[in-house]
């Protein structure tokens, strides 16, 4: 018995036996399938990282009041490391089944960013993705990353494409959106995973849906059609081209930071950063292709 299930066994609010199932996919912390006398529960561990900007005091929050807004799972208990969220027993999306429905992912995206704001309380958090990445490099300086040599040229694409961003109002985003953080239970789609939520501007979320999922043009098109209620104009398709590249390389910085902090079971960072930087490099192909480098 590890010392993880010995914690899940503790905790207080079993009834009866309990059995535990290691759950797999994730890439920054451990969960569990835990199943009691009162039926089946996620046991998610997670410790506050600020080298990645997540509290978990905000999470659990911000987790309430998704499942308050209807948007999540219930969250059963939480203490200091550690929450049990209801199993609702729906089925995890992969990137085929996000690029399969872009416009009931626009749907449910548009809901989260209307109505999440009269849900959440305390202080406001605000993720701005390019913050993220000037925060990222000085961690990565100071940690003496092998990827050190490389900062400067991407903090000068980071510029360069926030340049790009068209002004959209202030919604409370997701700012997480990999596929595996929707599940389908065959009627309704759900959101889970809430430690980057934050007020932020509906582009985020949208680019990172389409990057996360590996959306052509067309889909993007759908996905961005569906979101807005009509066709975008040049400067949202630049502004949406130019976020995907942000996201990317946000999501590989992440993973640079990651290799100096993080050691999940079965996680290998350092080939995270390189298939994600792979990938920025064919955005960013695409998007200088089509829209040419953003002027200083």
């Amino acid at each position: 018995m590890t010392a993880n299930e010995d914690r899940i066994r503790a905790l207080p609010i079993w009834q009866g036996s309990v059995s535990i199932e290691p759950m797999h996919g994730g890439i920054s912390n451990e969960s569990y399938l835990v199943t009691d006398g009162a039926g089946k529960h996620v046991v998610r561990f997670g410790k506050d990282y600020p080298f990645h900007h997540v509290f978990r005091d905000r999470e659990v929050m911000t987790a309430r009041a998704a499942h308050q807004a209807g948007f999540a799972p219930e969250l059963q208990y939480s203490e200091p490391g550690i929450m049990v969220s209801a199993y609702i027993g729906a089925r995890t999306y992969g990137p085929e089944d996000v690029r399969a429905n872009p416009e009931r992912i626009a749907r449910l995206m548009r809901q989260f960013h209307e109505e999440m704001p009269r849900h959440v309380s305390g202080p406001g958090f605000m993720f701005w993705v390019f913050h993220v990445i000037r925060d990222y490099a000085r961690t990565l300086e100071r940690g003496g990353s092998r990827k050190v040599p490389e900062l400067p040229s991407y903090l000068a694409l980071a510029e360069e494409l926030e340049r790009a961003q068209a002004p959209l109002p202030i919604v409370f985003g997701h700012n997480d959106l990999l596929p595996a953080n929707f599940l389908d239970d065959g009627q309704r789609l759900w959101l889970i995973d809430f430690e980057y939520a934050g007020f932020s501007t509906a582009m985020f979320d949208l680019a990172g849906t389409a990057s996360n999922a590996g959306m052509t043009q067309e889909q993007s098109l759908s996905l961005l059609t569906a979101y807005f209620g009509r066709e975008p104009d040049l400067p949202m398709l630049r502004s949406h081209a130019a976020m995907q590249c942000a996201s990317l390389l946000r999501e590989a910085m992440w993973s640079m930071v990651s290799e100096l902090h993080l050691n999940a079971p079965g996680a290998d960072y350092v080939v995270y950063t390189g298939e994600n930087l792979a990938r920025l490099d064919a955005a960013l192909d695409r998007y200088r292709t089509t829209y040419g480098k953003t002027p200083s």
